[in-house]
């Protein structure tokens, strides 16, 4: 498949045609009790998320360095108390680290203070870990409450990564208008092709692990076609779920294939965020992040 069109300049740095961003959610056992919460003294269940912690984050930190790749990690703020030493070593290799509340919270079902209080452990646990207050967020589960955008700002943030109404960056609307969205899309995370166990059933009605080769060719895809509109790619990777011995050659591959052009942006979130604050244009009134506003908040402030 050939995709012929012409991007327009200058909406990169440099001659750059378009973005690229690796992002990691560092989940480990969280990521199974999310799904399946009864599972909390099932140690098998468990292990499946655990996998990520005790291989998958060495695998995936070797393979991002064989590349020079620099990815956003985002690290529900337990982990960072659960398994300090595999944080530290994402720290020491100079990747980008994000917030992602504390358990993996479905926040579209919290009160706005449950939401700030699951997000404030998370800054207080990075800053007692790397004396650092991360910029970057992910809502882990689910959507943002209503105000979060906001309230985001407020407590020092500069960019999201949680929506998927867009294949470019954009503003957030109302008195969030300064937090920048990163968006991501579920097929290019590799969380809905490959994650499963079987009891409890996690994802409920998945029959099938989806082939490592047809998720490489989907990937190759999308990357081809964001490239020709120059467009904002995000990659979403799980280190209990890429870092397998097999998948990490998938991945491998993929980004060798992604490294072999010259005008490819490799950036973090944090990078794309500050570079569309400097340069995009606001939201046009027409853009769903706008029009969400209006319908949601009914033209109050939020």
């Amino acid at each position: 498949m050939t995709f012929t069109q012409e991007p327009p300049a200058g909406r990169w740095p440099g001659a750059n045609r378009c973005a690229f961003v690796v992002t990691v959610g560092f989940e480990a056992e969280l990521s199974v009790l999310a799904a399946a919460p009864d599972a909390v003294d099932r140690a098998k269940s468990l292990s499946v998320g655990q996998y990520g912690a005790t291989r998958g984050v060495d695998r995936l930190l070797a393979e991002l360095g064989r590349t020079g790749t620099t990815a956003s990690w985002f690290i529900p703020g337990a982990n960072l108390g659960t398994y300090p030493r595999q944080v530290e070593a994402v720290a020491a290799a100079g990747h980008e680290l994000a917030n992602m509340g504390w358990a993996l919270e479905d926040m579209g079902l919290q009160p706005l203070p449950e939401q700030l209080d699951s997000i404030g452990r998370g800054q207080d646990a990075f800053e007692a870990l790397l004396g650092v207050r991360p910029q970057g967020f992910r809502a882990g589960r689910g959507s943002m409450g209503h105000g979060l955008p906001g309230e985001l700002l407020d407590l020092g943030f500069t960019w999201s990564s949680s929506w998927h109404g867009d294949d470019l960056p954009h503003f957030h609307a109302g008195r969030a208008a300064g937090l920048v969205e990163v968006p991501r899309h579920h097929e290019l995370d590799d969380f809905p092709y490959f994650v499963f166990n079987l009891d409890p059933p996690i994802p409920k009605g998945s029959p099938r692990i989806a082939s490592s080769r047809e998720v490489l060719r989907n990937w190759i895809l999308e990357f081809e076609a964001y490239r020709a509109e120059g467009l904002c790619f995000v990659l979403t990777l799980h280190p209990e779920i890429i870092a397998t011995p097999g998948r990490i050659g998938m991945l491998r591959e993929f980004l060798d294939h992604v490294h072999s052009y010259g005008d490819v942006w490799h950036a973090t979130g944090g990078d794309v965020a500050r570079w569309w604050r400097e340069t995009a244009a606001p939201n046009s009134p027409s853009h769903p992040a706008e029009i969400f506003h209006s319908l949601t908040h009914e033209g109050t402030p939020a």
